[in-house]
């Protein structure tokens, strides 16, 4: 009898739910996409009930599509979008405000403010990030702040906090469990990753309540189950992860040095550093990659914001386009971009810059420029956005790298992967399971188990789809990112 994983895979875009048999093949999967709201200029927000409802409609979708043999599902495992920020009241159940999504750059100024006061520094030491918009603390402190009534309940400890993880979590368990995982705990600027727990100095500083934060456990864990009330059947919930953390683990990269890359709504590149927390001199992340059996796998990260939202800004704001996949076609009607540059900044620079205040620019246009020159200069950036926090990774850890392991919606497209793999010059490979996020909970959850024995168990079933090899010769390479970095100057 086979044994089957359900992966819940929330995420920016959509959420998803995808059933896995033991050897990492897709059984079934369903998916719903999901709506941002951008009440201002910066602001970026989701309705925290569509997050909940879609969630378990795709449950219920997939588990219907594949009838009886749903009673063969042994586990379930959870994977989100991390530092996405939801406030809820313990009693009801019920969200306080919008779930404020990573990419909202609301507290901008407040960052620019504490930052005078020296205390980066601080944080970067206890929390390997830098102080930022992007992550949960200053979102939480807005939503104490600013939304009535919340500040004094969460006092009161009527309040709970939680990324995407622990929402779900809490009511896929009907109110019963309240907890995250050291991946999206470390994802706050509140979780001091060496010391592995909440700190107490950080929640002081942002003026956050202790007893609003979840339990953190280990990523493979008994998370108690799904509640049959809600999707028909009792399901054991096995594992909690961060997306990119589990792309890494379903990419196979649970040895030092290995290399993830996932280019979904943003690009998120992922380097293993084994046990030791690798602190950045240039200003990438540092983060844990996962925590099993109580011990830390650490990695260093660089977040681009902005990656497959250029492509659909081509095709849905400007018609370049219908569908995404026309890219590709587009941009191989031209030799090359005619000199034009794409810097999608549209909600600031991530790693290695961390400019909120920064916005896109297409540069170079003459009157002969064309649709594909454009579309084409947007695949580049994914390239030329790699290759700046591939550098910087390599800078900090000392490691060689000989490649790295690509997934994610816009690695269906062969020449952005080639361009990629040339720019920067390492060998690239696509995996055979291209759902690698979910995966990688689906793994997670199945060790727990006992259909796996270890991670490294389960990254002996990676195999390679495609495999793309750097062609460019040097000479282009060097001019093509130089006119990249210039670009980047008036980006800045």
């Amino acid at each position: 009898m086979s044994e089957y994983l359900l992966s819940i895979d929330q995420g920016t875009s959509s959420s998803r739910a995808i059933i896995f048999d033991k050897k990492g093949k897709v059984v079934a999967v369903k998916q719903k996409p999901l709506k941002l709201h951008c009440p201002r200029d910066g602001w970026v927000e989701q309705n925290p009930v569509d997050i909940l409802n879609d969630t378990i409609e795709v449950i219920r979708d997939v588990i219907g599509s594949i009838n009886k043999r749903a009673k063969n599902i042994v586990a379930a495992g959870i994977t989100n979008q991390r530092e996405t920020t939801i406030l809820w009241n313990r009693k009801t159940g019920e969200p306080v405000y919008n779930a404020i999504v990573w990419q909202d750059r609301r507290t901008a100024s407040l960052c620019d403010e504490l930052r005078k006061t020296g205390i980066e520094e601080i944080i970067n030491r206890k929390t390997g990030l830098l102080l930022d918009p992007y992550f949960s603390a200053t979102k939480i402190k807005w939503i104490l702040d600013e939304v009535e009534g919340v500040k004094e309940l969460a006092e009161k400890g009527d309040i709970a906090f939680g990324t995407v993880d622990s929402f779900l979590l809490w009511h896929l368990t009907s109110g019963q469990v309240h907890a995250s995982d050291p991946t999206n705990a470390s994802r706050t600027m509140l979780y001091n990753i060496t010391n592995n727990e909440w700190d107490y100095d950080l929640l002081d500083i942002f003026g956050i309540p202790p007893a609003i934060m979840p339990v953190v456990r280990d990523n493979i864990s008994d998370f108690s189950q799904i509640e049959e009330s809600v999707i028909g059947q009792k399901i054991p919930i096995y594992s909690l992860i961060g997306d990119q953390q589990s792309a890494l683990i379903g990419q196979g990269c649970v040895n030092k040095s290995m290399i993830k890359a996932t280019y979904g709504t943003g690009c998120f590149v992922l380097m293993n550093t084994g046990d030791k927390c690798c602190f950045s001199q240039s200003r990438m992340l540092s983060t844990i990659a996962y925590r099993v059996d109580g011990k830390t796998t650490y990695a260093l990260e660089g977040s681009i914001f902005n990656s497959g939202t250029a492509i659909d800004f081509l095709g849905n704001n400007l018609g370049f386009f219908k569908d995404t996949k026309d890219s590709e076609k587009l941009a191989l009607s031209v030799d090359s971009t005619h000199g034009v540059y794409f810097v999608p900044a549209f909600t600031g620079l991530g790693a290695p810059f961390w400019n909120p205040e920064a916005r896109g620019i297409i540069c170079g246009l003459t009157r002969d420029t064309l649709p594909a020159h454009i579309t084409r200069a947007a695949l580049d950036a994914q390239g030329y956005q790699t290759r700046d926090l591939i550098d910087a990774m390599q800078k900090d850890s000392g490691f060689d790298i000989s490649l790295i392991r690509a997934d994610g919606g816009l690695v269906a497209n062969r020449y952005m992967c080639q361009f990629l793999a040339d720019i920067i010059s390492h060998t690239v490979e696509i995996p055979k399971v291209t759902q690698a996020t979910a995966w990688g909970a689906a793994c997670l959850a199945g060790v727990q188990a006992g259909l796996y024995t270890s991670l490294e168990d389960t990254a002996s079933l990676w195999r390679a789809e495609r495999t793309y090899n750097p062609t460019m010769d040097n000479k282009k390479r060097h001019s093509l990112y130089d006119g990249w970095k210039h670009t980047l100057s008036k980006t800045l």
